[in-house]
C-alpha cells in the first residue's frame, strides 16, 4: 500500500530504495527560484537530456531578493536571473521551454491561483516525470520552496483528473494528464538514487551560469571561493552516490502512483 491508496497506511514503510528509472519522453521541473532546480536535480536533467528526454524548466517567482546588497537595482536583477536560468538550463542540455511565472520572490503562496498555473503547464506539456521540492521536509526555513512543492503536489492531482478545472478541458481544449511519477529533491524521507556519475560537471557548469548568486548562496566571491564550491558540491554527491555504488548521484523521494 503506498501513501495515496485509500485506507490506513502500514505502521512502518517497508519501501525500499530504487535507482534510476527509464528515461522518460517528457519532463517538467519547478523551482520556487532561479538555480533551485540545478541544485536540486541538475545532473539526473543533463543526464536525462543526454539520453533524448524533452526537458522543461518552470520558475514560480522572479527571483527579487536574491542578493544581499541593499541598494541593487531589483528590476535588473530578476532580468538578470531570467538570462541566469535560460543558460543554465541549456548548460544542462535541455531543450524544453524555460517559462517564469513571476510570482515576488519570498511571498509565494499555496493557493488556487498558483494550483491552476502549474496544472496548466502540465496539461500543456504532459510530463512523464515531474521533479520539485519536497514540500514536507522537516525544519524548511524557506516558505517559497514548501508552497512550491505543495502548489506542485495540488497541480498534479488537478492535472490528472477531467473534473479538476474543467475550463480548461471545455474552453482550452487541454485534456487531463497524470504523469508518470514525481520526484521530490531535498527529500524528507529519500528512497531513490538517479546516478549521475558522469554528469556532476555539467551540473556545476549549470550553476556557475547564476553569477548572481556566488556570494549570497555559493558563499564564493573570487575564484578560490568557487573552487571550494565545486569541491562541496562534488563531495556531497560522491557522499549521495556511495550506498549505491555509485561514483555521483542525486537522491529524491520518488512517487510513482500518481
Amino acid at each position: 500500500m503506498s501513501a495515496n491508496d485509500p485506507g490506513q497506511t502500514p505502521l512502518h514503510s517497508t519501501d525500499a530504495w530504487t535507482t534510476n528509472i527509464s528515461v522518460p519522453k517528457i519532463v517538467l521541473a519547478i523551482g520556487a527560484h532561479p538555480d533551485d532546480v540545478e541544485f536540486g536535480c541538475g545532473g539526473t536533467l543533463a543526464k536525462w537530456s543526454s539520453a533524448g528526454a524533452i526537458v522543461h524548466h518552470l520558475v514560480l517567482t522572479d527571483g527579487s531578493k536574491g542578493t544581499w546588497n541593499p541598494d541593487a537595482d531589483i528590476v535588473a536583477l530578476i532580468a538578470q536571473r531570467q538570462i541566469e536560468q535560460t543558460s543554465a538550463a541549456r548548460a544542462l542540455g535541455t531543450t524544453g521551454s524555460v517559462v517564469f511565472l513571476g510570482h515576488t520572490d519570498g511571498e509565494l503562496v499555496h493557493s488556487p491561483t498558483v494550483v491552476e498555473q502549474i496544472c496548466l503547464h502540465i496539461r500543456q506539456i504532459r510530463p512523464n516525470v515531474v521533479l520539485t521540492h519536497d514540500p514536507w521536509k522537516r525544519y524548511r526555513l524557506h516558505p517559497d520552496h514548501r508552497n512550491a512543492g505543495m502548489n506542485t503536489c495540488d497541480a498534479i492531482v488537478a492535472a490528472r483528473d477531467p473534473h479538476f478545472l474543467r475550463h480548461q478541458i471545455l474552453e482550452l481544449g487541454l485534456q487531463h494528464h497524470r504523469p508518470d511519477a514525481l520526484l521530490l529533491w531535498e527529500a524528507d524521507q529519500a528512497n531513490h538514487a538517479e546516478d549521475v556519475s558522469t554528469f556532476v560537471d555539467i551540473k556545476l557548469d549549470a550553476l556557475l551560469k547564476h553569477a548572481s548568486q556566488f556570494e549570497s548562496t555559493m558563499k564564493a566571491v573570487d575564484t578560490s571561493g568557487i573552487e571550494q564550491f565545486r569541491q562541496r558540491i562534488k563531495q556531497r554527491m560522491t557522499e549521495l552516490g556511495a550506498p549505491h555504488s555509485f561514483a555521483a548521484a542525486e537522491i529524491f523521494h520518488h512517487m510513482n502512483r500518481l
